[in-house]
């Protein structure tokens, strides 16, 4: 590790808002993804016919409802996963898929029953740990999310998502070394993902590592060029280092690309001019 300088300028206080607040709706984190290829019309249309040749096949009833939840046609894919469920009441992937729809839907005390159903069926099964444990942590029910990150790490899981969503925690309590180790495992399982490097510059900012912090939130930038959020963090690095017209093209860029994101704002506010 790089030696850590102190800079003679304080962070801005706005720092600690953006320590606690990273990454809610960030791609890592949301409950499905859109694909194109997956959801698109050819897809679903050729995985009807499969249907319409298996209708006794959970399978099949699981395999279209990911596409249709793919494309966030969100109640077809609800109907075919409880279709396979109801086929396999021991089909345990159904069940945290159809959890996974719950939650995009702003049902989370289904995607609660759906994934403990799951865990109920096979409690072996991280992913479903980790898809529960992030219904928590959204609600504030932080120990009850650490418990099921805690459990899908336990298990060995490779997903990481539970890394990262257990820093996240670490990272608001304060805890900024444990949280850096958890943003690394994170990193290491998808080295590709930018939110690990920009939660983890941010707990480097936290413990004054301004030099790795910069470092960190770059290389989230260089994978997601219009990632708002670390724009704005790369603000609060050149703001603390003096480097005023930096920073205001920093927070300038965060707010092009959001205009509510209101640390950006605060940020081009107090450097405007400079």
């Amino acid at each position: 590790m790089m030696n850590k300088p102190k800079w003679k300028q304080a962070l801005p206080a706005v720092a600690l808002l953006i320590f606690a607040g990273c990454s809610a709706g960030t791609p890592i984190e949301q409950a499905v993804a859109v694909d194109p290829l997956q959801g698109s019309q050819n897809n679903i249309a050729s995985l009807t016919e499969v249907v319409n040749k298996n209708p006794n096949s959970p399978e099949a009833y699981n395999v279209r409802g990911t596409a249709f939840g793919k494309a966030g046609r969100n109640k077809e894919a609800l109907a075919d996963f409880s279709r396979a469920i109801q086929l396999n009441p021991k089909f345990y992937q159904a069940y945290a898929n159809r959890a996974l729809i719950h939650r995009q839907t702003g049902d989370p005390a289904n995607a609660v029953r759906d994934y403990t159903q799951a865990l109920k069926i096979n409690p072996q099964y991280d992913d479903a740990y980790i898809g529960r444990g992030n219904v928590y942590r959204f609600a504030g029910r932080t120990q009850n999310a650490m418990r099921d990150y805690e459990r899908a790490i336990q298990l060995g899981t490779t997903n990481p998502r539970a890394y990262h969503a257990r820093g996240l925690i670490l990272q608001s309590a304060g805890k900024h070394d444990q949280a850096i180790e958890d943003f690394t495992n994170a990193i290491s399982l998808a080295p590709d993902a930018a939110e690990p490097y920009n939660a983890r510059g941010v707990s480097y900012l936290a413990t004054n590592d301004t030099e790795n912090a910069l470092t960190d939130i770059n290389r989230a930038l260089l994978i997601d060029s219009k990632y708002a959020e670390a724009w704005t963090n790369r603000g609060l690095i050149e703001e603390s280092k003096g480097e005023r017209k930096k920073a205001f093209k920093s927070y300038s860029r965060a707010f092009g690309l959001d205009s509510r994101y209101q640390p950006a704002r605060d940020g081009m506010n107090r450097t405007r001019g400079a």
